[in-house]
């Protein structure tokens, strides 16, 4: 039997987990009840505080964020591969420096691509986040 997680919780904690630098925000994942908990940034529910042992593997697992999923540049370069092979050299060149995202979606918003991105994005974080969720046991509703 897997644990039943729900997708748009696991979305929504992958982007919490994603926005920041690393170990600012994290949640994690009850092994057992699916339950999501979340931890970071200002977030506190003295009705409902995080469990202590929240960093036990066997109970609990760490939700991942954009690079553990592969989703970070190399995303944006099959993107720009697949769908807009004519800005490839381009987008390459917007990731060699710091302030690479901006500079990347202002290319795209200039070529009309950037809901296409958007879209692209979408879909490649839900498959990568359940392939990570029926490899660690979970049910996705």
């Amino acid at each position: 039997m897997t644990t039943l997680v729900q997708l748009s919780e696991l979305i929504d904690a992958f982007q919490w987990t994603s926005a920041t630098g690393p170990f600012e925000n994290a949640a994690y994942v009850d092994r057992k009840t699916g339950r999501i908990w979340w931890v970071g940034g200002d977030w506190e529910d003295e009705d409902d505080p995080v469990p202590d042992d929240l960093e036990d593997g066997s109970l609990y697992l760490a939700v991942p964020d954009t690079l553990e999923l592969g989703l970070g540049r190399r995303l944006a370069w099959r993107f720009a591969e697949e769908q807009a092979p004519q800005l490839a050299e381009r987008v390459y060149r917007c990731f060699e420096r710091a302030g690479a995202y901006g500079r990347f979606k202002g290319l795209l918003e200039d070529h009309g691509l950037l809901q296409a991105w958007y879209d692209f994005e979408a879909a490649a974080t839900e498959q990568a986040l359940r392939e990570w969720a029926a490899e660690n046991g979970f049910t996705l509703v």
